[in-house]
């Protein structure tokens, strides 16, 4: 069952998420608002992976679920991105566990309740 819905920003062919935990917005509708997103992972209980920052907005101001992780990492090639997140993944997901917004920064990943 799928734990994180990412986001239509985000890359569809990426391997990190070909596993039944990542569910892509594509998978379900590539033509959802923020809000039908937003909508469909509170009633799914999933954690929302996303580079905009309207999601984590929202958070701030709402009790999950669902839960948001903010890739605030600017633009990088595919492969950069990939070995990025290959890296820090582990970091991402425990810290996401234990809070509401996980903001993830080249440098640093920080929650925040």
């Amino acid at each position: 069952m799928a734990k994180y819905l990412i986001d239509a920003n985000l890359p569809y062919l990426f391997s990190l998420w070909k596993s039944s935990d990542f569910l892509h917005v594509f998978d379900i509708d590539d033509e959802l608002s923020d809000e039908e997103i937003w909508n469909y992972a509170m009633k799914n209980s999933l954690t929302i992976i996303t580079k905009d920052a309207d999601f984590s907005n929202k958070i701030i101001f709402k009790t999950p679920p669902p839960k948001v992780i903010h890739l605030k990492i600017g633009n990088m090639k595919m492969k950069e991105f990939h070995s990025f997140l290959q890296k820090n993944w582990s970091e991402i997901e425990s810290i996401s566990q234990k809070h509401k917004l996980t903001n993830v920064y080249i440098d640093r990943i920080e929650g925040l309740d």
